[in-house]
């Protein structure tokens, strides 16, 4: 089938350039070698192509380097040793903090990042000039503003300070940078840009731009960055924005990620994905299902699992995380498969994306990035941090989440000691914990471990519990301060004279 696909764009492709050479103005173009931005970008389709590649480019950072990055640094996963397939090395280093400078991975996600960057750069750059109504124009550039300050906002948590481009390369002088900009400036920019994304994006749209960044993205996102640097007023302010503006919380938790019902109400920004086109199709489950487990877990007789399986393996820890009778649990991940031959097969993995294929290969699943869940989370936190109020409004929040995953409420007088919360660092600790179980396999714990204080303490336990359990090198999960950011990738030192982090 997909083979008929391949042939049928390729006829396509041929008929579109037959068509083309009919017209009389077909040898009137600019050479191939000339073409940029400034030649390209000339009406309204121009600049909506750009937009398309430049979420383009995060659906391709969403297939890998998303959560290898933001998930499996983490105390949530691990990864299934292989002993035949030692080829993915670089994978394992970045799970027990071996990662050097010269790692392919972080490689790969500095220029994902700033590939996604540099098309945004082209949107901000040329729309201003094109003849087109205010109003698509505006959209245009406040989308490329939010999908910019998300790729800085990924650079920043992991690398700290970091080049900032903001205009577009037309020379090869351009491409060297000024240099590492501060964490602060780096902040700044982010949220100038979700500011004005915020002004200039509409609340909703219709059916066939659903899916695209909404004013409420931009808001929620901001008010993430704010409560990343501990600015609570202001990330309460952008936050209690998000819930006037018609999200909810779905009765049922699984209904969530199924794709049947992607981007629903609450879906605040999610990656998008379409299993119908091998080329947009999604393909987590197959990354995320043990390797030894043949087809029982992805379902697909046709594709043989190897080393590119088995990775972001939920962790024992975070199993026994779950309360009893939490309906997120069996939604979020299963404690094994079971074999036709040996019964069943004590691997763990993630299940949030499990819906089925739509193609070998190939399934419809698409990854979210931040839900009203999410949202309601953080503004129970930043409310707690203004100060501790028993059974107030922090509480509602927290319980609502609680309440739809099966639980009982936590208050500040239950007489079940373990839902009673009695002051601001229990409310902490709580709203720690359900953020971890709510928001597994979100890319969201390494985050908030690295923003509460907790990252080196957590994963140093977590290396303890580890490292008995699969040959990995011993002086794996040596967690200190200096290695919760990533190395700046050598070449970018070597090319743009770039400062290392410290390590």
């Amino acid at each position: 089938m997909r083979n008929q696909r391949r042939n049928f764009l390729a006829g396509l492709l041929c008929l579109n350039i037959l068509l083309a050479a009919c017209n009389e103005d077909f040898l009137d173009q600019n050479r191939e070698t000339e073409l940029s931005g400034a030649t390209f970008f000339k009406t309204e389709s121009d600049i909506k192509q750009g937009v398309n590649g430049a979420y383009r480019s995060l659906r391709d950072m969403g297939l890998f380097s998303y959560w290898v990055f933001g998930e499996m640094r983490s105390d949530n996963t691990t990864f299934q040793y292989n002993p035949p397939q030692r080829g993915q090395e670089n994978r394992e280093f970045v799970d027990v903090f071996l990662v050097n400078s010269t790692n392919t991975l972080i490689q790969d996600y500095w220029r994902e990042n700033y590939s996604g960057i540099a098309r945004c750069n082209d949107i901000i750059t040329y729309a201003p000039a094109v003849v087109m109504p205010d109003e698509s124009r505006n959209q245009s550039i406040g989308e490329a503003k939010f999908l910019r300050a998300f790729h800085y906002f990924n650079l920043v948590r992991q690398f700290g300070g970091v080049p900032l481009r903001l205009s577009v390369t037309q020379t090869p002088s351009d491409a060297k940078s000024a240099g590492r900009a501060t964490v602060e400036e780096v902040y700044q920019q982010i949220i100038s840009d979700l500011e004005d994304a915020a002004a200039k994006l509409p609340p909703v749209y219709g059916a066939s731009d659903k899916g695209r960044a909404t004013k409420g993205a931009a808001l929620a996102l901001l008010g993430k960055v704010y409560l990343t640097q501990k600015n609570y007023p202001a990330a309460l302010l952008a936050l209690r924005q998000v819930t006037s503006l018609g999200y909810r919380i779905l009765p049922n938790y699984a209904s969530v990620f199924s794709p049947e019902n992607k981007n629903n109400d609450e879906s605040v920004f999610e990656i998008q994905y379409l299993g119908a086109v091998p080329e947009l199709a999604s393909n987590f489950i197959y990354q995320f299902a043990p390797f030894n487990s043949g087809s029982v877990v992805t379902g697909d007789r046709n594709t043989t699992l190897s080393y590119n399986a088995g990775w972001n393996i939920p962790t024992q820890d975070l199993i026994e995380a779950y309360e009893p009778g939490d309906l997120r649990k069996d939604v979020s991940l299963k404690e094994g498969f079971t074999d036709p031959e040996a019964g069943f097969v004590n691997v763990p993995y993630i299940n949030k994306y499990n819906h089925g294929i739509v193609d070998i290969g190939s399934t419809d699943d698409n990854f979210p990035v931040i839900r009203y869940a999410d949202v309601l989370l953080m503004i129970a936190e930043c409310l707690n941090e203004q100060g501790f109020v028993a059974n107030g409004e922090a509480f509602t929040l927290l319980n609502e989440i609680r309440v739809r995953a099966g639980l009982q409420p936590k208050t500040s007088g239950n007489v079940n000691p373990s839902l009673r919360i009695q002051n601001q660092q229990e409310f902490r600790d709580a709203i720690f914990q359900e953020r971890r179980v709510e928001l597994a396999f979100e890319n969201q714990r390494w985050y908030d471990l690295v923003r509460s204080g907790r990252a080196v303490a957590v994963m140093t336990a977590h290396g303890r519990e580890e490292i008995p359990k699969q040959p990995i090198p011993s002086n794996s999960y040596m967690v200190t301060e200096n290695n919760l950011l990533l190395p700046i990738p050598q070449r970018e030192v070597n090319l743009d004279n770039l400062t290392q982090n410290p390590m």
